[in-house]
């Protein structure tokens, strides 16, 4: 068996007073020499069962790490109830707020405590797909200057979160975005209708870069699925982690 597929991944679960639940699960994974007296970048993934089950996030971070000599860095995944997904990343759901809220005063804190990672801005990588990428986007908005980083996988960029963009008041200069959308993703239908996923991020390309952020865009050939974004997890996670960011 290859070293990169001898990975370690703790799973944990986080106490909440927003959630509903109470709680909800966490899987992190831990570098190749994971060391407590060592601090590490981190990112953390929406959709943390399917980074790691179909993005192979853990077996991809690992062999980064040591077969192209990329920083050690811990990777968290924070899961969700898919019938909640929608509630909890689309900026007008009804669960948003308080799933907002326990990320960054509640889960962020919980893996500080337990784990050494580092808590800098431009240390934390915010990974996502579709909603999660959306998500993401809007914990940064929230948060000004908090997070540095984002990685966003064929983001579901609606009109509310373009609107909230278009809105926004200050300069976006602090933010880095890996953006990536498939060609094919032209008429994916979701759970709030059929939507031109090309469309929606050529639309909030030029939103985002009005306001001074800066974008690593592309579009390639790719469908709305994990089969896509998988390809580009390496991409994405030596981009993020340049040492000119990092």
């Amino acid at each position: 068996m290859s070293d990169y597929l001898k990975r370690t991944i703790v799973k944990e679960t986080v106490s909440s007073r927003y959630l509903p639940e109470r709680e909800r699960e966490l899987r992190i994974f831990l570098p190749p020499g994971y060391n407590e007296i060592v601090s590490y970048p981190v990112v953390y993934c929406q959709d943390g069962e399917d980074f790691f089950n179909f993005g192979r996030i853990a077996t991809q971070a690992n062999k980064l790490i040591l077969e192209e000599d990329m920083e050690p860095f811990v990777i968290v995944g924070v899961d969700v109830d898919k019938q909640k997904r929608t509630a909890e990343y689309a900026p007008d759901g009804d669960r948003h707020d308080d799933y907002v809220k326990f990320f960054v005063e509640e889960m962020l804190p919980f893996v500080s405590s337990r784990y050494s990672v580092r808590n800098e801005a431009d240390q934390i990588v915010l990974a996502g797909d579709s909603l999660g990428a959306t998500v993401g986007l809007h914990i940064a908005l929230q948060y000004p200057r908090r997070f540095a980083t984002l990685i966003s996988f064929s983001g579901a960029y609606y009109p509310a979160s373009q609107a909230i963009v278009e809105a926004y008041s200050d300069s976006l200069a602090w933010l880095h975005m890996f953006m990536s959308v498939g060609l094919q993703e032209t008429a994916y239908e979701t759970d709030s209708g059929v939507f031109d996923f090309v469309a929606l991020n050529r639309s909030m390309k030029p939103l985002l870069e009005k306001k001074g952020a800066k974008l690593h865009y592309s579009e390639r050939d790719g469908l709305h699925q994990w089969g896509f974004w998988q390809k580009q997890v390496p991409e994405a996670l030596q981009w993020a982690m340049q040492p000119a960011r990092i």
